[in-house]
């Protein structure tokens, strides 16, 4: 355990990434509390470190007065004896990141659209202050003790450091195609990274790392064209999320606002239970006494096969809904799996 000036205590380790560590603490004023502690890359050199230092701890002191019930809040900083270091204390959230659920599978579509809206929400208060977040993925949204989505982890505070570091600290997935090639970061890039976290949350990662890694596609241009979603993810969603992701940043919405009224107009019924695996994925939902479930088999590349059936939830009979009538190639899979789920 250590005690720093301010009598702001370390206990356990809960995260650690490229940039820094994140510890439990205790707080004379705030009681638990979660500490960001910048580190220094190993090839980073003095004048490197003085720099990313000095702009954390601008941005720090900006985001202690940008509160908002949708951001982590900053509480103060607290800088280490000798100097070298500063400690960023911030707001506990019990309920860990998003990165434990995409790692678990697909999200249903309404919980991602009230997370979506809420993230969004967050990121509208930091561009309203002039401030650009620059690392939006679901490894930094955190849900608090009540179960609300909140923008945390502001590490990436200027284009020289995702420029310089963006490829070693693994963050090119988040990048829009402008920023891949050079140009810089802004509101719409922001918007895009939103985008890329809305798709990842409706999709999980076994199915988003089925793809070839984004690095290898968006400087080229027509990566949203070339997302593979889903069956059950409403043409709604792709539209906005393709739009989200355009690759000419002014193709995109243009600001917090207009991407709030684009997702209050999502639907987000029916609201399938999707679990992703190699050789089946599967689909679940309530039906009033019954259980609709859709199972998708992949018997090899080219051969697949789906059911849907409507199954008791205690005595009674199976009934079929539709499906594939045996093996069928992949697009003939996934174009009646899709008629299936708009019907």
């Amino acid at each position: 355990m250590t005690d720093l000036r301010s009598h702001l205590q370390l206990h356990a380790l809960i995260g650690r990434g490229h940039f820094g560590e994140v510890w439990l603490g205790q707080d004379d004023v705030h009681g638990q509390v979660a500490v960001k502690i910048p580190v220094r890359l190993a090839d980073e050199g003095d004048a490197d470190w003085r720099r990313r230092r000095e702009g954390l701890l601008a941005e720090a002191q900006k985001l202690s007065r940008a509160q908002h019930p949708n951001v982590v809040g900053v509480f103060k900083l607290v800088r280490t004896s000798d100097g070298e270091s500063v400690q960023m204390c911030m707001e506990f959230c019990s309920g860990g990141s998003l990165q434990t659920s995409f790692d678990r599978g697909p999200m249903p579509i309404d919980a991602v659209r009230a997370i979506g809206t809420e993230i969004t929400l967050g990121l509208q208060s930091l561009h309203l202050r002039g401030m650009l977040h620059r690392d939006i993925k679901p490894a930094n949204i955190l849900i608090d003790d009540h179960g609300t989505a909140m923008l945390g982890d502001f590490g990436l505070v200027t284009d020289d450091i995702i420029l310089g570091y963006a490829s070693r600290a693994g963050y090119l997935d988040h990048l829009a195609m402008e920023v891949v090639n050079g140009e810089g970061t802004s509101i719409q890039s922001d918007i895009w990274a939103l985008g890329m976290t809305l798709y990842r949350l409706l999709h999980g990662k076994a199915w988003y790392e089925a793809s070839p890694p984004p690095v290898a596609r968006v400087g080229a241009g027509g990566f949203a064209r070339s997302l593979t979603w889903l069956p059950h993810v409403p043409a709604r969603w792709r539209r906005v999320i393709r739009a989200m992701m355009a690759d000419n940043r002014d193709a995109r919405p243009r600001s917090t606002d207009q991407v709030l009224r684009l997702l209050a107009d999502l639907p987000v019924a029916p609201a399938w239970r999707c679990t992703v695996a190699a050789e089946l994925i599967e689909w679940r939902r309530e039906q009033g006494d019954r259980y609709h479930v859709v199972r998708w088999g992949v018997h090899s590349p080219r051969c697949h096969e789906w059911t849907a059936v409507s199954e008791p939830a205690g005595v009674g009979r199976s009934r079929r809904l539709g499906g594939s009538g045996g093996e069928v190639a992949r697009k003939d899979a996934v174009a009646g799996l899709e008629e299936f789920f708009a019907s």
